[in-house]
Parts: structure tokens; C-alpha cells; sequence
């Protein structure tokens, strides 16, 4: 087996002394639901990381939610006292963060200071599965672990889809 690349985001939870298992699949895969299927994990458990622009903000934050869900913009919206969030397109989103979307990673971010929002979700699972910042790469650490380390403000931002 080729040696696996050790990514910035795995150096910083090393660093910080939090335990991490990296999961690995094919980087063509971009959708966060998609790459829970490929791994074998449960949905409720893998985290995708949107990027989402506020007015007034000079920069935008990173929302995590679960795979299976979609982010609730009004909701968002309310609970940061913004009349109105909007979500990055793909192209915007890449320029924003320096990462590929499937890649985007709030452990890969963290010296930028991006705010991070987590869904309320995570707190009903003791880990999460996250991005490691290149697509092909997941890490599952304690969600306890995750949001000590970025500071995330919980938000119930996620609504299932169809809902």
C-alpha cells in the first residue's frame, strides 16, 4: 500500500494531542453523501462544510451539517442577526477557501480564523467525519474534540431533505 500523504489538518490534531482515524476513498467523489456510502459509515456521522457569505461580514463562515440534510438559510440567517446569508457557489467557494469543494475542511482553515457553525445534529454523535482538506481524505475524531478545537458555535441549522 503507497504511502498516505500527511495533510496539514492531521499535523494540527497530532499537535493538539486528538486521537483521529483518516478514511480513505476515491477523490472523484464529491458529495458528502456519496462518500459516507463509499466508506461505509453512517450518515448522521459525516459532516459536509459549506461555505456561506453574510452581508455583513468582511468573510464568510463555514457551516458543518450532516450529509443527509440541508442547510435552512433562514434559520442561519436569524440565529447570526443577518437579514439575509447566501450559499457560495462552487467556484466562489473554492476561491474563498484555497480548497476543492468535496475538500473543504474547518481543520484545513483554522489559521485563516474562519467562524465555524456545527449542527446541532453533531451533538447526538460522540464522532464526526470530517474532510481532511483534499478530497479522497476523511477524518473521524470525538465531536467533543472538534468543536473545543475550532470553537463552534452550535446552531440548529439543518433541516432533512425533502423536509
Amino acid at each position: 500500500m503507497p504511502k498516505v500523504k500527511k495533510l496539514n489538518s492531521m499535523r494540527l490534531l497530532e499537535a493538539q494531542s486528538i486521537a483521529y482515524e483518516t478514511h480513505h476513498y476515491d477523490p472523484e467523489i464529491r458529495d458528502a453523501e456519496e462518500v459516507a456510502a463509499a466508506l461505509g459509515l453512517p450518515a448522521d456521522e459525516v459532516f459536509k462544510t459549506l461555505v456561506v457569505e453574510c452581508p455583513s461580514r468582511k468573510k464568510p463562515i463555514l457551516v458543518l451539517l450532516p450529509c443527509d440534510c440541508t442547510l435552512n438559510l433562514r434559520r442561519l440567517a436569524k440565529a447570526l442577526g443577518e437579514k439575509k446569508v447566501a450559499l457560495a457557489p462552487h467556484a466562489r467557494a473554492e476561491a474563498l477557501t484555497g480548497l476543492k469543494v468535496g475538500g473543504i475542511s474547518a481543520l484545513a482553515l483554522i489559521q485563516k480564523g474562519w467562524d465555524v457553525t456545527l449542527d446541532a445534529r453533531a451533538m447526538a454523535v460522540a464522532n464526526i467525519v470530517i474532510s481532511a482538506g483534499q478530497r479522497g481524505t476523511q477524518l473521524r475524531l470525538e465531536t467533543a474534540d472538534l468543536i473545543d478545537l475550532l470553537g463552534c458555535r452550535i446552531i440548529d441549522v439543518a433541516d432533512a431533505k425533502g423536509s
